[in-house]
């Protein structure tokens, strides 16, 4: 039986755990599209993240073990994933094949080549769908966030990282049926923030520069996501100057790499009138 899964990661199907973690580690390194600029290594590395998302969980592993290739229509996982088309989120398709939920067998082939859904042949989609709106920083950081479905108040888990449009599952939350309980699927929502700019993994943040430090360099206190820092302003800065603060980024969730946090120079100037008559004058003469 085929598991082009593991050819995917490059590794056999009697890989440990570890070798599978540490061999997706590697090609993630090697095919990310920061580091790879080869127009065809950012759908090789959509295919790498799909892959370890179900060779690393035991159950979808389980799963994938039991009945290969065949999941996927009886296509290798490349073609597979390539058949789905541009855009597609391969994690979510994947995460809809494999986490029904449900013991009663999969519930036949869809259109597309592979299974359509996996709750027993006329089983009722026990399945709910909700939204949440998060804070920025919760987003960024990872924390709690409190849901109510259906009458039912719980806490989920916020991943680090998590972008707006992404899709969470929470097992065993959804509806009941002889027994079986399906799962809640929570569209998420990131509430913008009046502080950062998130790109990617990147995030930008404005600061105010004095003018004299400015000038002449200096030291300004910064609140970063994490902590407050120190960033030493050389001379002659330059209003818009970027700060590059190298992994004090957003968290990537398939790499773990952190993105960056660039610092924006806002150089912030004297009130006029305020200035001593002298020095006034010198700079009227002098600039």
């Amino acid at each position: 039986m085929a598991k082009s899964l593991y050819e995917t990661l490059g590794v056999s199907e009697n890989a440990s755990a570890e070798e599978i973690k540490k061999a997706y580690r590697k090609l993630a390194r090697k095919y990310h599209p920061d580091i790879n600029k080869d127009p065809e290594a950012q759908d090789k590395f959509k295919e790498i993240n799909a892959a370890y998302e179900v060779l690393s969980d035991s159950e979808k592993k389980a799963q994938y073990d039991q009945f290969g290739d065949s999941m996927f229509g009886g296509q290798n996982f490349h073609d597979f994933a390539r058949g789905q088309g541009a855009g597609v989120d391969l994690d979510e398709i994947l995460r809809q094949m494999f986490g029904g939920g449900a013991s009663g067998g999969f519930g036949g082939f869809g259109s597309q080549g592979g299974f359509g859904g996996f709750g027993g042949f006329g089983a009722p989609d026990l399945d709910i769908n909700a939204k949440i709106n998060i804070p920025f920083m919760t987003a960024i950081m990872g924390g709690k966030h409190k849901i109510n479905v259906e009458g039912d108040s719980f806490d989920i888990k916020i991943p680090a990282g998590i972008k707006s449009g992404e899709t969470m599952r929470v097992r065993g939350k959804g509806k009941s049926y002889q027994g079986q309980r399906g799962d809640v699927l929570i569209k998420v929502e990131v509430s913008p923030s009046s502080e950062y700019e998130r790109k990617d993994d990147d995030l930008y943040k404005t600061i105010d520069v004095p003018l004299k430090e400015a000038l002449f360099g200096g030291k300004v206190k910064v609140q970063t996501p994490e902590k407050e820092v120190t960033l030493k302003v050389p001379t002659n800065t330059k209003n818009g100057q970027k700060f590059r603060l190298k992994g004090k980024g957003v968290p990537n969730r398939k790499t773990a790499l952190k993105g960056d946090l660039y610092l924006v120079a806002n150089i912030v100037l004297p009130d006029v009138d305020s200035l001593d008559s002298e020095l006034r004058e010198m700079l009227e003469q002098k600039l």
